[in-house]
This record gives C-alpha cells, sequence and structure tokens, in this order.
C-alpha cells in the first residue's frame, strides 16, 4: 500500500435516534420529531427530524427553543437501549468489510478498505452496498463520504445528505478543498471563524495564500493544522482500538442551586451513576484523574481536576467546593467524572 491513496469511507447514520424512533412507529413519519429532554427541566435537543430542522430547529437547542421555532414539535424521550442495539447491528455490518473501522459514536465511523478485495477494491461499491444492507437490516439510512483521507471523507459523507453517497477521488481533492467554507475545517468554530473573517479569509482557497510560519505566527501549533487542512492533507489514520479519555455524568437542573449545600445533596446520586458507567466501560483500573465540572447561571463554566485512581466521594467534595468558589452566580448545571489513561498512572493533587 506504500505510496497509494488511502481509501476511506466515513459513514453517518441521518438523524440517527429520531430514524430509530420513526423506524418503530411510522406514524411519526412526516411530522417534525425530535429525540432530547424536556423544556420544563431545561431538557436539550439531541437530535430531530428534517421536518424539524426546516423550523430551525437542531441538535444541542434547548428544547423550550425548539419548541418556540416549531408548536408542534414532537419531543420524545431518549432510549439509549434501543440506540445502543441498533449501533451494535451497524458497527458489526462495517466490521464485515474491513477490521479498521473507528466508531466515533454510536452513529457514525470511519472505515479505512485500501486493503480490501471485496467489489475489486471499489471503495464506492463498498459503501453503496453498506448503505443497502444499513436500510434492509437495521431500517434506517446512512450517508457516506469516500475519500483519500478522514478529513475529506467526513465533509463528503455531509454533502448530500440524508441518504446520499459523495465520492472525493484523489486528483479532485485539491479542487474541493479549495472551494470549501473555512468553517467546514476541524477546529474552527465561531471564535476562530470570525478572526479568520477579519483578515479577510473566507475560504480554504483563501487561507492557502498564508505560509505554514504566518499562520504559526497567527494561530500558534493550530496553524500548523490549518496549513494542511486548506490543502487537504491529513495523515491521520483510522484507529479502531481509539481509547476513551474520560467517563462523566452531568444533568442540568430545573432550579438553580445558590449554595454549596445543595450541590453537595447531588454527589451521592452522581456517585452511584458514574459508578455504574464505570463498570460497564470496565475502565476501573485506567482511572487518573477526578473532576468536578459546574455551569452557572450566566453560562460560564469551570473544571475542578485532581489526583484519584478510583470515585471518592469525600475528593468530589473538596473539588466541587473549589469549583463552586470560583463563581458568584448560582449554579445550573454539575457534573463529575473520571479521566482515564494507562493502568496505574499516578498524577498530582490538583495537576493541569
Amino acid at each position: 500500500m506504500t505510496g497509494l491513496p488511502r481509501k476511506i469511507i466515513h459513514c453517518d447514520c441521518d438523524c440517527f435516534y429520531a430514524s430509530i424512533e420513526m423506524r418503530d412507529d411510522p406514524s411519526l413519519v412526516g411530522r417534525p420529531l425530535a429525540v432530547g429532554g424536556r423544556p420544563e427541566t431545561r431538557g436539550v435537543v439531541a437530535t430531530c427530524n428534517y421536518e424539524a430542522r426546516r423550523y430551525g430547529v437542531h441538535s444541542a437547542m434547548s428544547s423550550a427553543r425548539a419548541l418556540r421555532l416549531c408548536p408542534e414539535l414532537l419531543i420524545l424521550p431518549p432510549s439509549m437501549d434501543k440506540y445502543r442495539a441498533a449501533s451494535a447491528q451497524i458497527m458489526e455490518i462495517y466490521r464485515d468489510y474491513t477490521g479498521l473501522v473507528e466508531p466515533l459514536s454510536l452513529d457514525e465511523a470511519y472505515l479505512d478498505v485500501s486493503g480490501t478485495g471485496r467489489h475489486n477494491g471499489s471503495a464506492t461499491l463498498i459503501a453503496r452496498e453498506i448503505r443497502s444492507r444499513v436500510a434492509q437490516a437495521v431500517g434506517i439510512t446512512v450517508s457516506a463520504g469516500v475519500a483519500p483521507n478522514k478529513f475529506v471523507a467526513k465533509i463528503a459523507s455531509d454533502w448530500n445528505k440524508p441518504d446520499g453517497l459523495f465520492v472525493v477521488r484523489p486528483e479532485q481533492v485539491d479542487a474541493f478543498v479549495a472551494a470549501l467554507p473555512v468553517g467546514k475545517l476541524h477546529g474552527v468554530g465561531k471564535v476562530t471563524g470570525a478572526r479568520l473573517a477579519r483578515l479577510g479569509v473566507q475560504t480554504c482557497g483563501d487561507l492557502r495564500g498564508w505560509t505554514q510560519a504566518a499562520l504559526r505566527d497567527e494561530f500558534g501549533a493550530f496553524g500548523d493544522r490549518l496549513h494542511d487542512l486548506c490543502r487537504g492533507i491529513d495523515h491521520r489514520e483510522v484507529s479502531p482500538n481509539r481509547e476513551r479519555k474520560s467517563i462523566s455524568v452531568e444533568q442540568t437542573f430545573v432550579t438553580d442551586l445558590t449554595s454549596l449545600e445543595q450541590c453537595e445533596a447531588s454527589l451521592e446520586g452522581f456517585l452511584q451513576q458514574l459508578e455504574a458507567r464505570i463498570r460497564r466501560s470496565d475502565a476501573q483500573d485506567t482511572i487518573n484523574k477526578l473532576f468536578v465540572k459546574l455551569r452557572f447561571a450566566d453560562f460560564s463554566r469551570t473544571t475542578a481536576e485532581g489526583m484519584g485512581t478510583a470515585p471518592d466521594a469525600e475528593q468530589y467534595r473538596i473539588l466541587l467546593a473549589t469549583a463552586f468558589r470560583r463563581n458568584t452566580r448560582p449554579v445550573r448545571l454539575m457534573g463529575i467524572g473520571v479521566r482515564l489513561g494507562e493502568a496505574g498512572q499516578q498524577l498530582g493533587l490538583f495537576d493541569g
């Protein structure tokens, strides 16, 4: 394979949670639908179907705002067991074509099919067959992008959504990427995008006018990444054994918590949930840090971290007090979790 372009497929299920709900209840098809939390409990939209998106509803939006935009919107609570079962079916289909499958979430994955002999090595035909098999076996649609690297494949999978397939051949990468808005680059959010706009940069073609040294001076180490991505360069490999870095639980409260004592009262329930998730992930031997995350009424956030190899109530109380004292406003969201690393790895108290 040395010197030959890789063949990467990025598969992304279309509005996954909502698609599973519509599959199981056909009466939901054609009406605006979202999966997420209740508006009265400050819930957020996890995903929504395309009928809801026409009203401006999107994932991570508060359920209350979603209902204001679309009063007819039906919001269903998540059924995670059902979604995990569908995801397992889908990943099994992917692995029938290659061992190099890197799941990014329940509904999204990279596949490296460079070395497969299926369909005479045609990544396009493999992607087409995968999409057909998922539709038949699971009952939902998958959009796919085919390209020589992960960056371009991921953008391509979004090109013909929903239920689409888009191929960017090696000789097409340069022109395809040059025309992309810089907001499509991984790591370019609203702040960096606005900064680039002020510098007169709108497209990847514009960004190519900057030397690597100039980008590094302006954006630090991220400048090197910008230099490569705007040229369609991405050497990342598909990693089937991508390590999980943390496990956590969190909750947005119906009523803001105004005292440290109120926050501490939630710790016991949080700990039980966290310990259960750690056991399910079989991660007990890889914990090297504990952390507490708070979001305040003004939407500012803070995280306090400390050394630990297992969830510990007293340690979480110390971290909670540290985080709570950083802002005088009430707490709207609280979370606790663990960082994962190599078994037995130790870090100093409040490192990082």
